[in-house]
């Protein structure tokens, strides 16, 4: 009996499996979790609507830009001109933020997305004072690029590392711009591409320097409106969100 005792001590023993059920919050297009409301997070874009989104200098919004399937397009239908199709958010100016957005273009395309835009007859564009997060065709462009001019970068001040994370043209992005004068950051697919300090004795350099040299009030002010680039070609945005930090 004690043999017997021992070896059923000393033998296998069935245990209890705990399965933890892990509940997937699933975020649909153009809404906020819960915590990012918590968090301070709004939308641009409610997925049916231009509400809040005007032409640049204008009252109502342009017709080259439409809602389709819970995106914003633009289509392109400036032409390829600089002026005349670009769109703001008008009710609201932001200085230091944190914002995400979700896009694609069409194949060889090219636009942008702009923040600390400034209004006003002498400003034929939102590039004329607000600095940019390129959005573009990198691997399709028709012709070739300087890293300057290339995706996820600070257009034409700081050179952008997309190696890794670059999508054909049509396929759905995600990008976000961190601004504050602590640090800015640029972000494309997860990956962090470009990073400056705002103001700095670099930053001013390269505002004063280049392309924008003809552009004496690019970059001056310190908050103004976001702004979306029609360059002639198709883009798609959607799930636009921001919060001020």
């Amino acid at each position: 009996m004690a043999l017997l005792s021992l070896a059923w001590a000393c033998g296998p023993k069935e245990t209890e499996e705990t399965t933890e059920v892990v509940e997937e919050v699933v975020v649909l297009d153009n809404s906020l979790s819960e915590e990012e409301k918590a968090g301070g997070w709004f939308l641009l874009f409610d997925g049916t609507s231009m509400e809040g989104w005007r032409a640049f200098n204008g009252d109502t919004t342009p017709p080259n830009w439409i809602i389709e399937d819970g995106a914003m397009k633009g289509l392109g239908a400036t032409g390829g001109e600089d002026f005349g199709g670009d769109i703001v958010f008008g009710p609201m100016e932001f200085e230091q933020f944190e914002m995400e957005f979700t896009w694609k273009i069409s194949s060889g395309g090219n636009s942008g997305v702009f923040y600390h835009v400034v209004e006003g007859p002498k400003y034929k564009a939102p590039y004329y004072t607000g600095p940019e997060y390129q959005v573009i065709d990198q691997i399709g462009f028709p012709q070739p690029l300087e890293k300057w001019q290339s995706l996820a970068g600070d257009y034409a001040m700081y050179e952008p590392d997309y190696e890794g994370v670059v999508k054909p043209a049509g396929e759905w992005n995600t990008s976000k711009i961190i601004f504050s004068e602590a640090g800015a950051s640029y972000w494309l697919n997860g990956k962090k591409t470009v990073e400056f300090i705002p103001y700095s004795e670099d930053w001013t350099t390269r505002r004063n320097s280049g392309k924008w040299n003809d552009f004496p009030d690019y970059k001056i002010a310190k908050k103004g409106l976001i702004a979306l680039q029609d360059h002639g070609d198709p883009v798609w945005f959607k799930n636009i969100k921001i919060r001020p930090l």
